[in-house]
């Protein structure tokens, strides 16, 4: 009896190390792509994909945007951004869009670039099928990279476009944004770095303050060439080796400083109208340290138990959204990344009507609040775990259909954000392997950490005829404030047996008709 129970014990703590050993193991990388780095430290990412096949997605990111502006050079970091399509050593003025529109290049849809906070990345689709036109392509981001002209009647012609860009061109998502970034990030670099900039600055900043930041932060070390698609990997290595490995390093490089959010105390509440805006929206924004990307099996597990939440109490209220009573037409809640060092637990309401905005985010609160209570039910966890498995698991039978465009992004957040891209099939491997492991308790604990007083923000914004019935900031911060008081416990209601108590009989076909055959 004492070898069977020494057997038996052995082989429970065999178990336990296994387990643990399983999930302290580090994510990796994708085998699929290929991943190198230049001696002056540019980073290159490289994958074949056929989807579509004979093109390819190329990027050229740089891993500088807005928040490493100075005080003189606010709006430049865009600025450089619009510059680069305007004339470089290889293409002068207008050539690289007139070469690459008349290559089947659209200007928007294949040919694009974004300034953010932290990052401008430049885009282009291109067909592979022709040697010449992928070769310029790959001259054009060289180009991006460290040979943009700033020919000052070209920078004086853009001052008006960004202006005017600034003024109308942005849509209402963009001008509100502008309005409500610095109330919720106040004291930080992000709170004063908006990449638009000012209409001063546009018109005025000096062209060595353009050039400065160009020659500052557009630099290999801080840049990646990521190609994906229909490519010859060998050939496509070589041609980045050849454009950007005689890039020079930089000498006495600037440091790429990292921003935060500080915490603060006080709720911060910013309530905008727009006449463009054409919903009322409610976010309470609940700001976290911020967790790091997964690296190991055993954080990729946690970042599973969050979307499980976040698929559960997003699903209660889709069930609400549905009732004819209910405040608003979409609401959800979830955790997940937000800016800089901050995540966000995030509660989001599209209400019907300004009237019904405070309704909104009662309902909202309500239901965090019956979460953090009672918690979700068994049967909720069994659903979003099978619904979770049946997307990846179609996903990975998919696999060979994925766009180009959509493993590149995935590319673009690891040199960015150090995201994990062990592939499709890891990632395939793990959901099955942890998800039927995960506990309820393991899910209900995580509330109760992420809605506090502290660190909280709201932001609303309506249509400008809706302005007459909008909460005041300090009605929304009353509100938040009020206790909720004991709720009933939510209750699943589970459709047991047949759907329908009698099984459709099966039909037969009367006649086929077949139109243009």
């Amino acid at each position: 009896m004492l070898r069977i129970r020494q057997t038996l014990l052995l082989l429970l703590v065999t178990l336990m190390v296994q387990a643990q050993t399983g999930l302290d193991a580090k994510l990796g990388i994708d085998p699929k792509v290929k991943i190198g780095k230049l001696s002056n430290g540019l980073t290159y990412y490289l994958r074949k994909n056929v989807e579509p096949k004979n093109r390819a997605e190329l990027r050229l990111v740089v891993n500088a945007g807005s928040i490493l502006e100075s005080d003189q050079q606010l709006g430049l970091a865009h600025f450089v951004e619009h510059m680069a399509f305007n004339g470089t050593k290889n293409f002068k003025k207008q050539e690289l869009v007139d070469f690459l529109e008349k290559s089947g290049v659209n200007f928007g849809a294949d040919l694009n670039a974004y300034t953010s906070f932290d990052e401008t990345v430049y885009e282009l689709q291109v067909p592979t099928d022709s040697i010449q036109i992928f070769k310029k392509a790959m001259q054009i981001l060289e180009d991006w990279a460290h040979q943009v002209s700033f020919e000052p009647v070209e920078i004086d012609k853009e001052r008006g476009v960004i202006v005017e860009e600034w003024r109308l061109g942005r849509g209402a998502d963009a001008r509100l944004r502008d309005k409500f970034f610095p109330v919720i990030l106040k004291g930080s670099q992000y709170a004063k770095r908006l990449p638009i900039g000012t209409k001063e600055s546009i018109e005025k900043s000096p062209y060595s303050e353009l050039t400065k930041f160009y020659k500052d932060w557009y630099r290999p070390d801080l840049q990646a060439v990521i190609v994906v698609g229909d490519i010859d990997i060998e050939e496509t290595e070589k041609m980045i080796k050849d454009h950007f490995g005689k890039i020079p390093a930089a000498k006495t490089p600037k440091p790429r400083t990292k921003f935060g959010v500080p915490a603060f105390p006080e709720t911060r509440a910013s309530i905008l109208t727009d006449a463009e805006q054409p919903y009322n929206v409610v976010q309470v924004y609940y700001l976290r340290p911020e967790i790091k990307a997964s690296k190991t099996e055993k954080e990729y597990r946690a970042s599973l138990v969050r979307n499980l939440f976040n698929q559960m109490i997003s699903s209660r209220l889709e069930e609400i959204a549905q009732k004819p009573e209910a405040p608003f037409l979409f609401g959800s809640s979830s955790y997940g990344s937000f800016i800089g060092d901050k995540d966000a637990f995030s509660l989001i309401a599209v209400a019907k009507t300004a009237k019904d905005i405070e309704a909104s985010i009662k309902t909202l609160l309500t239901e965090n609040e019956r979460v953090k209570q009672y918690g979700f039910a068994q049967t909720e966890l069994d659903r979003a775990v099978k619904s979770t498995l049946s997307r990846m698991e179609n996903m990975y039978n998919e696999r060979d259909k994925t766009k180009s465009v959509e493993l590149l992004q995935e590319y673009v957040r690891n040199y960015l954000k150090d995201e994990s891209i062990p592939g499709i099939e890891k990632e395939f491997e793990m959901h099955q392997k942890y998800l039927p492991t995960i506990q309820l308790s393991e899910v209900n604990s995580l509330i109760k950490d992420w809605i506090t007083t502290e660190n909280r923000s709201v932001v609303i914004t309506a249509p400008e005829k809706e302005k007459a019935d909008l909460m005041t900031a300090d009605q929304v911060t009353a509100l938040l404030n009020k206790p909720i008081g004991k709720l009933d416990a939510y209750v699943d209601k589970v459709t047991k047996g047949a759907l329908l108590p009698v099984d459709p009989v099966a039909g037969k076909v009367v006649s086929e008709l077949c139109i243009n055959c």
